[in-house]
């Protein structure tokens, strides 16, 4: 499996390099952003610009990386998804997504997010 990852202060920002994310790869997509030595305490960020389609099994590990920032208490976004992947995630995902069109908006989002669990978490 090919990826790029750039580590920022407070985000990760992992982009996948190819075209479908199919039940063959999902299961490696999974563990390797989970066992990300520069994701510990760091937002995610997923970069789909480059995977064009992705199965089921995509869709899941996907929604499941997503899912485990939350529950770590922190926070994930999605960003240069096109309409088809878009769609599969919302049909498939229970509550909403942080989908963004672009990179810069995906980092605000999850910078205000933080900057939100940190004002709440100083209460």
């Amino acid at each position: 499996m090919r990826f790029k990852i750039d580590t920022k202060e407070k985000i990760v920002i992992f982009r996948p390099e190819f075209p479908v994310l199919d039940a063959n790869l999902s299961e490696a997509f999974v563990r390797r952003i989970i066992e990300l030595p520069e994701l510990n305490g760091r937002n995610l960020i997923l970069d789909m610009a480059l995977v064009e389609s992705a199965d089921e099994a995509g869709i899941q590990a996907i929604l499941t990386v997503y899912g485990q920032q939350y529950d770590s208490n922190l926070s994930c976004a999605i960003t240069n998804v096109n309409n088809t992947l878009t769609a599969a995630l919302n049909k498939d995902c229970e509550y909403e997504l942080n989908i963004t069109p672009t990179l810069s908006e995906a980092i605000d989002m999850v910078m205000m997010e933080s900057l939100e669990r940190d004002l709440l978490d100083g209460e």
